[in-house]
């Protein structure tokens, strides 16, 4: 009887011990090891203004870059209200990129022009530039609008306020001669509501800061009467003196439904961003867009602009850190 009690406990111990070696051998096989890395997704986000300009589908087209080829970079693509918007809401630090004009960016970053005097956003750095934006002036058919000094006396939609289209719309005006007290009414509106009034005969002329090509203005042209008038002579000359970031540029004929070619005067547009971003953050991006640039060509028109090799054309605010990696990676001087 002593004997068989004894096998019995005996029995028990080996079965105590084998599950106390399991529960342990278990515990250490889902134990983290809390020096091994965890891949987390960084958010950020993209003022792109109108979704009726370019910004916006190409901005689209960057996002989709960081979903299929940038690890670890997650891109929100937000409508907002153009350049100088975007450039507060970068100082504000609710953006962390923008798509900007090149003319705006430098008086945001150097606190000067009107919108910015006293106010410069410091936090701002240029990462890269996208394409050349005309400024397009559109007048309806029948407005008699030859030069922008025919403007005195009609009604005319200078673009967004705030936005980067309404500075360059009054520096024309001003290189004209005019002011906007000279027209019979000046109307701040986005650019698909500046179509509709001038489809609709509430206004005589719009001017559009966009990439060659915009949609917006490609629709009015099937459904409107309209041409470009011609921002030439006298009055582009004052405005590439007084402005750095002006140059010539012709738009080709047709380029919107039965308009002829004009020439007017153009700004750039460009990627910018917070000072505080991480550099290898922004290298990774710069790298994932450049590297699936045909993305971009495909996204719009004016998307094959976008390349390697104007990409620090008209750069007009400090590199960020991260494309300044960018850059020196690729042998490309700034």
């Amino acid at each position: 009887m002593n004997k068989s009690k004894n096998v019995f406990v005996l029995m028990l111990l080996a079965v105590f011990l084998v599950s106390l070696f399991a529960v342990v051998g278990c515990d250490e096989a889902v134990e983290p090891d809390v020096d091994e890395p965890v891949d987390e997704v960084t958010r950020i986000n993209m003022g792109a203004g109108w979704v009726t300009g370019v910004y916006y589908p190409l901005a689209g087209a960057m996002s989709r870059i960081a979903h299929t080829s940038i690890d670890n970079i997650s891109l929100t693509v937000e409508s907002s209200g153009a350049s100088a918007v975007n450039s507060r809401m970068i100082g504000s630090g609710d953006l962390d990129m923008a798509i900007v004009q090149n003319d705006v960016a430098y008086y945001a970053y150097y606190g000067e022009g009107e919108a910015f005097e006293g106010n410069p956003v410091e936090n701002m750095r240029g990462m890269f530039v996208l394409y050349p934006e005309p400024v397009q002036l559109v007048a309806a058919a029948d407005s008699g609008i030859e030069s922008p000094a025919d403007l005195e006396g009609k009604s005319v939609a200078l673009g967004p306020l705030g936005s980067g289209a309404e500075v360059n719309a009054l520096q024309v005006l001003d290189a004209a001669g005019l002011s906007e007290g000279d027209l019979a009414s000046a109307e701040r509106l986005e650019a698909g509501e500046a179509a509709d009034f001038l489809r609709d005969g509430r206004v005589d002329a719009a001017f559009f800061t966009v990439g060659i090509g915009a949609s917006v203005i490609d629709e009015l042209s099937v459904m409107t009467d309209i041409y470009l008038v011609n921002i030439v002579g006298d009055i582009a000359e004052t405005l590439i003196d007084s402005y750095p970031f002006y140059a010539s540029v012709t738009i080709p004929g047709d380029t919107y439904s039965d308009v002829p070619e004009a020439d007017t005067i153009a700004v750039l547009s460009m990627i910018v961003c917070r000072e505080d971003l991480d550099a290898n953050l922004v290298y990774d991006f710069m790298t994932g867009i450049f590297d699936n640039i045909d993305t971009i060509h495909g996204a719009h028109d004016v998307g094959r602009l976008v390349t390697l090799d104007t990409a620090l054309d008209g750069m007009s605010v400090p590199l960020h850190p991260g494309a300044e990696m960018f850059f020196d990676e690729r042998g490309m001087d700034y």
